[in-house]
C-alpha cells in the first residue's frame, strides 16, 4: 500500500504539471495536442545533464540544472506548435500531431548520435546514472519515500491556483481563449498572450517529461517516449475542465489506476485475482476513455480555443 501510495503521488506530479500546461494553453485559445512531443523533449534534455553532469555535482546542481534543460527545451519545443498556430494560422490539431511524431523521430536520432560520440560506447538509455539521480531527487518521511518532484509539482500547483485566479495577467490570458476579438479592442495583445500561453504550456510539459522518465517511469530507461502520459494528461485537464484546482483531484484519480500496473505484484487481493499485468497498463486509458464519454457532454471548453485569431475580423 505504501508503493501505491509513493508511485501515486508521483504519477500525479506528472499528469499535474502537463495538465496545467495543457491547461494555459488551451485558456489562451491555442489547443495543444502536442503536450506528448513536448514531454519527450524536456525528458531528452534533463536526462542528457544528467549523463553528463560529473560524478562530484551536488543534489542540488543535478535537480536544479536537470529541471532547468527540461523546462527551456519544452518551451523551446512549444514554440514550434506557437510560430505555426499563431503566425502562420495552421490547423492545431495538425500541428500538435506533428509535434508528436516529430519528438519521438528526433529523440531517437539525436541520442543515437549521442551515442556514437560518447566514448566507450556507452548506451544514453543503459547508461543514465539513475542511481545517482535517484538518491538526489528522493527523500524519506518515515517508512514513506518521496520524491522532490512531488513536493515542486504541489508548489508549482498553488502557484498556478493563485496565479489563475487573482491575476490580471491570467484574467487577461483566460479572455483571449473566450473572446479575443474583446479582450483586443481594450487594448489586450492577443497575440502575445497566447504565445504566453503556449510557452507556459511548454515550461510545464518539459518538467512533466523529465519527471516521468527521472521518478515515474518503472524501467528507468528514456526510450525515447513517454507511454501516452501527454495524452493521458489531456484527458486529465478536459475531466478537470481546465480549472486547476479539479485539474489536481482528476488528476490523482487517474494516478492510482496508473500506478496499479506498478504495484499490483504487491498487493494481495489484486495478486490473488490473476489478472495480467497488460490489463492494469491498460487501466488509466480505458478509464480516461469511460469518464470523457459519459462527461464530455457538460464540458466547457474555452469558446475560441482553436480558431486561429484575425484582427481584422469583428
Amino acid at each position: 500500500m505504501i508503493l501505491l501510495i509513493q508511485y501515486t503521488l508521483i504519477f500525479s506530479a506528472v499528469l499535474i504539471l502537463v495538465a496545467l500546461g495543457g491547461m494555459f494553453s488551451e485558456r489562451s485559445g491555442i489547443i495543444n495536442l502536442g503536450l506528448e512531443g513536448i514531454m519527450v523533449f524536456g525528458a531528452m534534455a534533463g536526462a542528457m545533464v544528467m549523463v553528463l553532469l560529473p560524478e562530484s555535482a551536488s543534489k542540488f546542481t543535478i535537480v536544479s540544472l536537470t529541471l532547468i534543460a527540461a523546462a527551456l527545451a519544452g518551451m523551446i519545443s512549444s514554440l514550434l506548435i506557437g510560430v505555426a498556430c499563431i503566425y502562420f494560422k495552421a490547423d492545431q490539431t495538425l500541428i500538435g500531431t506533428a509535434v508528436n511524431m516529430l519528438a519521438t523521430a528526433a529523440a531517437t536520432v539525436i541520442v543515437k548520435a549521442f551515442n556514437t560520440n560518447r566514448s566507450k560506447g556507452s548506451d544514453f538509455s543503459a547508461k543514465l546514472d539513475y542511481v545517482r539521480g535517484h538518491d538526489a531527487f528522493m527523500f524519506n518521511i518515515g517508512a514513506l519515500q518521496l520524491s522532490w518532484f512531488v513536493v515542486i509539482a504541489a508548489v508549482l500547483l498553488v502557484a498556478a491556483i493563485i496565479f489563475f485566479y487573482k491575476t490580471k495577467f491570467a484574467l487577461r490570458l483566460r479572455a483571449c481563449g473566450e473572446h479575443p476579438q474583446a479582450a483586443d479592442s481594450v487594448g489586450i495583445n492577443v497575440y502575445v498572450m497566447r504565445y504566453s500561453g503556449v510557452l507556459l504550456s511548454g515550461f510545464l510539459a518539459g518538467l512533466g517529461g523529465i519527471i516521468y522518465i527521472a521518478a515515474a517511469n518503472s524501467t528507468w530507461h528514456f526510450d525515447y517516449g513517454v507511454a501516452g502520459a501527454g495524452f493521458l494528461a489531456l484527458a486529465v485537464m478536459i475531466f478537470g475542465q481546465w480549472k486547476p484546482e479539479r485539474i489536481a483531484w482528476s488528476a490523482v484519480l487517474f494516478a492510482v489506476f496508473r500506478s496499479l500496473s506498478n504495484v499490483y505484484m504487491g498487493i494481495g487481493f489484486l495478486q490473488a485475482l490473476k489478472i495480467p499485468g497488460t490489463v492494469y497498463n491498460m487501466f488509466p486509458y480505458i478509464v480516461s476513455l469511460i469518464v470523457l464519454a459519459f462527461t464530455s457532454q457538460k464540458s466547457r471548453a474555452p469558446k475560441a480555443e482553436g480558431i486561429p485569431y484575425d484582427k481584422g475580423s469583428r
